[in-house]
């Protein structure tokens, strides 16, 4: 049976293989999750939109859902959100997982609806994740994320002393990380950045501006460390 099931999941991750502590207690248990997972999975046939292997955990929320595109084998933890109010919405690519409790959001207001948010094929995204897309959001394929990430995408104008800087409007520039990059828990991304292909960012960085590819950096605010050539 361990066999069979591992061949199945290989059609979503084609280098996974069971732990050989996996006994056929834990075996089952995981049947149960994803049969159950996929189940739900069904229930975006309701917005008209085939569910692809979806496997969708409990209290799944989707807001315009018109503007939500996915691959197939999409993962979505209990408790996420996810919002396409904006002018391209949100496009995932196959075999994105986001962790429960996360929020991936283009817009909160239709007084100015952001740009959209992207993510590409083969990106996890760890629990208690935000991504805001206002000015634009891009993650490349193949990247691994960590929990807590936290992408925004916009800053608030505040220079005029003499008005209320909710009265200031925003400025957006948008935020690209490119491919197979490794993002640890608990890192902040300000407007503007950009990283490049397989970079490494250490937890708990707050990156405020752009690094070529391959590097490693980390702090607040984030800064280079070494790269990872030579």
């Amino acid at each position: 049976m361990k066999t069979a099931i591992q061949h199945i999941v290989r059609f979503r991750n084609p280098n996974f293989t069971f732990d050989s502590a996996v006994n056929n207690r834990i075996l089952l248990e995981f049947i149960s999750n994803q049969s159950i997972a996929m189940l739900r999975g069904l229930l975006i046939l309701l917005k008209l939109k085939l569910p692809k292997y979806m496997l969708r955990g409990k209290n799944v929320k989707f807001i315009s859902a018109g503007r939500i595109t996915f691959g197939k084998f999409l993962k979505l933890g209990n408790n996420v959100t996810l919002s396409g109010l904006g002018k391209e919405g949100i496009k995932l690519g196959n075999n994105v997982g986001i962790g429960s409790h996360s929020l991936v959001m283009v817009s909160t207001s239709l007084n100015d609806i952001g740009k959209g948010i992207t993510i590409g094929d083969n990106v996890g995204i760890g629990e208690f994740a935000y991504l805001g897309g206002a000015g634009g959001l891009d993650i490349g394929r193949n990247c691994i994320i960590g929990q807590y990430l936290s992408c925004h995408p916009e800053n608030h104008n505040y220079r005029e002393i003499e008005t209320l800087i909710r009265l200031q409007g925003v400025n957006r520039k948008g935020i690209k990380i490119a491919p197979n990059c490794w993002i640890g828990s608990k890192v902040t991304i300000l407007d503007g950045v950009s990283i490049g292909e397989g970079s490494i960012i250490a937890a708990g960085a707050v990156v405020t501006s752009s690094f070529p590819a391959n590097s490693i950096i980390g702090g607040v605010p984030a800064k280079l460390l070494k790269t990872r050539i030579g």
